[in-house]
């Protein structure tokens, strides 16, 4: 691997890795925070109101 594009090749999966890491991390905070009941509510009202029951 020569130059930079073999440095991106090299760092691309590290980075991959450390995004899913982070991403898993946030979803597991968010739900212990009780946002997911907060979302999913939001989301039942969105889809009345769409649907024109509520």
């Amino acid at each position: 691997m020569k130059g930079a594009i073999g440095l991106f090749k090299a760092i691309k999966p590290v980075a991959q890795v450390a995004l899913v890491a982070a991403g898993v991390a946030m979803v597991y905070l968010g739900a212990m925070r009780g946002e997911a009941d907060a979302v999913l509510a939001k989301a039942i009202r969105l889809c009345l109101e769409c649907i024109g029951i509520g």
